[in-house]
Formats: structure tokens, sequence, C-alpha cells
């Protein structure tokens, strides 16, 4: 095979592009497998390395599927893998660094497997940076893509083993839905079950809105028979996956179905348990709270970030609510769902953060009483407003907020 081929047709992410909202019509594809792609991976292995969410996790359960529909077998053996993708998360800084060490070691492995390709695709692509790095850094990845063109895999894999062409294909755009994917689920009781894409918080600190787009809603009818037919698969638990759930249902113009009402259908099915992240406190709203009061098979747990405590932080972050409209929130659903395990995110050091305003963190905690939280340093993201923000702390006061926010956690 040809080395290092210059990217035909090249499309680059735009960060500019990925923040519009334009609201256009998102439009509902269904995954058709082209003949000519079926025995494509006949007699090859392929290796998926992911990174980031449970939605990360949940795109490469469809991303194996694809692949084994196309004739891959999956492998752990590193240097014969014929395909070697890493599915990305650009939350943190780290997070991108251990992917770049990660396909630095795989270029040393295909000078011993010179036919080996390699992919990088989910939200590290979607940022213009990460593709300038890539390129000039790492000229032997094959194919580039991603969060919005999952589908179109196999038409990579067929340039790049057929006419021997790499690609670098990131769609900068609000994004669409494609149903009837095929999925190799990684657990045999447990499923994931995306009911919403994309994100339009624009949290002065995520890149998310950027990544994965805007929101949009799966049709209701095709969750609950996805639901069903995994039931009949004999699964017991299902996880409803969004970037925030709470807004399902917002953007479907022709009809009024929400999320509360998602959540009752879902308590009429014969599935054993239902849980959902992420929500976002803003959306949390009274209906959503009664309809896990219902109890049975939804899980009296919920993970709502609250990501400061307090007011002026949370302002910055342009959260869209203020401590005491969580609290009040916190105070419901601990009232409609006695003994409701409560988890959230937590970001310390964010730019301008004092040590009074640490401290309400400190305290919101102890009024809340978290039963766990995933606690981060802020940690700044090219394209995002608070990245232009004038950050004073040291980092050795920022590990001191980390740790101490731990021990009270």
């Amino acid at each position: 095979m040809k080395k290092d081929i210059n990217y035909i047709n090249a499309i680059e992410p735009s960060i500019k592009e990925a923040r519009k909202r334009r609201g256009a019509e998102v439009l509902i594809n269904n995954f058709i497998l082209e003949p000519k792609y079926i025995n494509l991976g006949a007699g090859k292995k392929y290796l998926l390395k992911t990174y980031g969410c449970q939605g990360n996790l949940a795109d490469s359960e469809k991303i194996a599927g694809i692949l084994e529909m196309m004739g891959y077998v999956e492998t752990n053996d590193e240097l014969n893998a014929d395909f070697v993708l890493f599915n990305t998360c650009a939350i943190r800084e780290n997070a991108e660094e251990r992917v770049f060490g990660e396909i630095g070691r795989f270029e040393k492995f295909r000078k011993k497997n010179p036919n080996m390709l390699i992919g990088i695709c989910g939200c590290m692509p979607q940022e213009e940076r990460t593709v300038n790095k890539i390129k000039k850094t790492f000229p032997h990845i094959n194919i580039v893509f991603g969060t919005h063109n999952i589908a179109e895999l196999p038409k990579f894999l067929f340039n790049a083993i057929e006419e021997q062409q790499k690609t670098l294909e990131v769609l900068s755009i609000e994004g669409h839905i494609y149903e009837d994917v095929p999925v190799k689920r990684d657990h045999p009781k447990k499923a994931w079950v995306n009911i919403m894409y994309g994100c339009d918080e624009f949290c002065t600190y995520c890149i998310v809105p950027y990544t994965r787009g805007k929101e949009r809603s799966r049709r209701p009818e095709a969750i609950l028979n996805e639901v069903k037919e995994l039931i009949k698969q004999g699964y017991v638990e299902v996880t409803l996956l969004g970037q925030n759930v709470n807004a399902y249902g917002k953007d479907l113009k022709d009809l009024n179905y929400t999320f509360a009402d998602l959540l009752k259908d879902l308590n009429k099915l014969a599935i054993k348990r239902v849980r959902f992240t992420t929500s976002h406190p803003r959306d949390l709203d009274d209906a959503t709270i009664d309809a896990m009061a219902l109890g049975g098979n939804i899980m009296p747990h919920l993970h709502l970030p609250v990501q400061s405590g307090n007011n002026r932080v949370l302002k910055a972050m342009n959260r869209k609510y203020t401590r005491e409209d969580y609290l009040d929130k916190i105070k419901k659903l601990k009232e409609k769902v006695p003994g409701i395990s409560i988890t959230t995110d937590i970001i310390v050091g964010f730019p301008g953060e004092t040590k009074e305003e640490f401290l309400d963190t400190l305290s919101l905690v102890d009024a809340v009483g978290y039963e766990g939280a995933y606690t981060f340093i802020y940690s700044p993201r090219e394209g995002t407003p608070a990245a232009t923000y004038e950050n004073l702390l040291t980092e050795e006061e920022k590990h001191q907020r980390l740790n101490q926010l731990n021990e009270r956690i």
C-alpha cells in the first residue's frame, strides 16, 4: 500500500460554522450498507479505542456494528490489526495528549505491519487545531472524520483500501439523525440508548456544542421500538443518552412530547431499569421530577452537574441558573423521590474564581449531600469564550482546591 498519500477533497472543521444555529431542518436518514462495502472487511481485523463519555461509548458500539456488517472481526492484537480507529473526546486537554501519544505508538507498529490503516474520529477532529496537528505531525493517519458522519465509514475504508486515498472529512454542521445503524453492544444486559444528540447550552468553558451540533431529538416511536427490541433480546437495563436529556422533545415542532412523557411511556414497558444522563439543571422541570416519582423501573438516581456553587461563577460559565434555583430543585427531588441518589460534576479553578467563591461550592456540596462527583480543574478549550478569560490562579492553588473538594465529597 502507498504511504502518506495526500487527502483527497479534504473537508476541514470550522469553529465559526460549528457555532451557528440556523434552524435548519433535521433530516432522519436510514443507514443502508451498499453492496460494494459488504465484504470489504472479510478476513480483516479491527481495533477500536474509545475515549470520553457515554456518548462516545455508544458511538463506538455503532462503529463496531458497521465494521462487523462489512466483515471485519474485532481484535485486541495491536500489532496485527488491519484497521485501528481512535474514537476521541475533546473535553480536556490531557485526554487529547493521551490520544496523540497512542497514535504515535501505532505509527511504530505500522512499520512492522505496513498494511495497517489508522483512523481518528469523534470530537477531537471537530477542532481546527487538532486537524492542523494531525496534518503536520501524523501524516500516516489514513482516515479522519468527526461526529456527524459515522455512517460514511464504509466509504472512507473503501477509498483507503481500493482507491488508496486518504480521507479528511469533518462536517461543521448543525447535524442530522441516522436510524437503523447496526450496533454491537458491549454488555449482554445493559444498553445505551441515544434519545437526542447535540447541545445548545453554550457553556463558556465547553466545546461540545461545537463538536456535536445542535440539540436534535429522535422520534419517540424510534426510541420506544428500540427499547422494546432490547427487551426481546433479554436486556434488563437501558441508559438514555443525550448531552442534555432534559431538553428532549423541545425541537419536535409537530408534537408536544417531552422528556417527562418519554419517561412515563418507558415506565409502562417491561424493562427492569431505566437510567439517563446527562441532565442540565436549567431544563429539569417539575414534570420530569414527577415522572421520576413514579418509581418502578425509573431508577432513583440523578446525575445533575452543578459545576459551581457561586452565582457569579455560574453566570460567567453561562449556566443559566443560580445556586438558589439548583438547591430548590434538589429539595423537590428529595421530597418527591425519597432516598434519591444525586451525583454531579464540579469544576474548580474557573477563570476569576476567588477563594470565597470556591468556598460557596464547598457549602453547596454540604447542603446537597452528593453520593459522588466527577471533579475537574478547569481546562481551557480553544474556540470557547472562557479560553480568553484571565486566570490568575497558580497550578498549586488549583490542585489544592481540587483536593479540598474531593475530601469534602
